[in-house]
């Protein structure tokens, strides 16, 4: 797995996209896609049906994900939210309530199209749809704009940042969707807005804590740990321990797991400067991105069969929502802000970068029985699609431009 993930990775940053395309194919070429297809004795003795083996793997890859998630919230700096308040508040609301709106609209305009699942789900599945349509990806939006030399410019810190505001309200929605809204639950509905105002409050309380304890408490604390305990190491394995407590303590009010490792991931980004901290974040950054995303990606490629499951209807559907609301939405929230006519189309199409987060969404929703494997598998082509378009649209639409200004240091992401 992490060899194929390397070589189709590589195959695709030579090519000018991100390496989480490659992975994903990787996955799929390893999976019963075509491998098992192909080959199905060869496929049951590469990966046989074992329970302890499987969980074994399963675990690895857990941990990862949360490794994963934990680097995505290390790039948000909240200090950005000063800047640029104007293109960044329209950018991020009408970001995320256009695709919101289209996507829970959606279930209701074409039940036939997306199946039993909007049958069954109820209003539950309609709400997943326009969450999950209303994420973008801050890890695969940040890569292309270091790609694109934009990172640093006014262009690139609106999009980075709405794509974190989307990502910590979409995840939010999302994880109090599937505490309180899943199926098994929906036949207790005396219970349903008591149990709602309930978790409502104890993931506020808790996003609330630990992002106050991250900016007062996370400067001081990398500082003692720089000055009595050994760096890096001591930076990894605080960071370790923060993030599996974070993980179990969500897991405990019934919100996923990724949710806590991205807030502590949030919380210890910002004090993150220039020099030792960065030298530690590295460590986590290269040894998260080069074995633990690469081996998650591929087992998400693995999960599902993109042959029997690939129903074109649905594919074309989701593909079409995702990107009038999001381009659509963002795009008009920047030129609201006072952004140029092309600069604000390509916010749209950076902000419409689904990658790594939007399949980490949807798997969650197929582990946890929200959406079958037909809508698992239309998200991540959906995902696949607007990675790829992200880059080379901003890439023409910024050549004329350059980007907007530079930012000075101080301000940069």
């Amino acid at each position: 797995m992490l060899l194929t993930a390397v070589i189709f990775g590589q195959v695709m940053r030579r090519l000018h996209q991100p390496a989480v395309l490659g992975e994903l194919l990787g996955g799929i070429l390893l999976g019963p896609t075509i491998f098992g297809y192909f080959a199905p004795d060869t496929f049951a003795w590469w990966f046989p049906a074992d329970t302890s083996l499987a969980l074994a793997r399963e675990s690895l890859i857990r941990v990862g994900m949360l490794f994963f998630l934990f680097v995505a919230g290390l790039e948000v700096k909240l200090e950005n939210i000063r800047h640029r308040k104007k293109q960044v508040a329209f950018t991020a609301v009408l970001g995320l309530l256009v695709p919101m709106a289209m996507g829970t609209g959606s279930v209701w305009a074409f039940p036939g199209i997306w199946g039993p699942p909007a049958a069954g789900g109820g209003w539950a599945f309609s709400l997943f749809v326009g969450t999950a349509l209303s994420i973008s990806a801050l890890p695969v939006i940040a890569r292309i704009l270091m790609d694109l030399r934009l990172i640093r410019r006014e262009l690139g810190i609106i999009v980075i940042t709405s794509a974190a505001l989307n990502d910590v309200v979409g995840w939010s929605l999302f994880a109090v969707l599937l505490n309180v809204l899943m199926p098994a639950q929906l036949s207790q509905p005396a219970l349903r807005w008591e149990t709602i105002a309930v978790n409502l409050a104890l993931l506020v309380g808790f996003v609330v804590v630990v992002l106050l304890a991250g900016q007062r408490l996370s400067g001081p604390g990398l500082h003692w740990m720089r000055t009595h305990l050994s760096w890096p190491s001591a930076f990894i394995g605080v960071s370790t321990v923060l993030i599996l407590g974070a993980a179990a303590v969500t897991e405990t009010l019934g919100i996923h797991a990724v949710f806590g490792a991205y807030l502590v991931g949030i919380a210890l980004g910002q004090a993150r400067d220039s020099g030792e901290e960065n030298e530690a974040h590295d460590v986590i950054y290269q040894f998260a991105i080069s074995f633990f995303a690469p081996l998650y990606f591929v087992s998400i490629g693995q999960r599902a069969n993109f042959a029997s499951d690939f129903d074109l209807p649905l594919v074309l559907l989701v593909l079409f929502v995702a990107c009038i609301g999001k381009i659509g939405g963002a795009g008009f929230g920047a030129w609201l802000g006072g952004m140029p006519t092309r600069q604000a189309l390509a916010v749209g199409f950076g902000l419409n970068a689904r990658g790594a987060m939007e399949i980490i969404l949807a798997s969650v929703a197929l582990e946890s029985g929200l959406i079958d494997q037909r809508v698992f598998v239309a998200l991540v082509v959906m995902a696949l699609v607007t990675s790829a378009l992200a880059g080379p649209a901003m890439s023409r639409l910024t050549a004329a431009t350059g980007g907007g200004s530079v930012t000075p240091a101080s301000q940069g992401v």
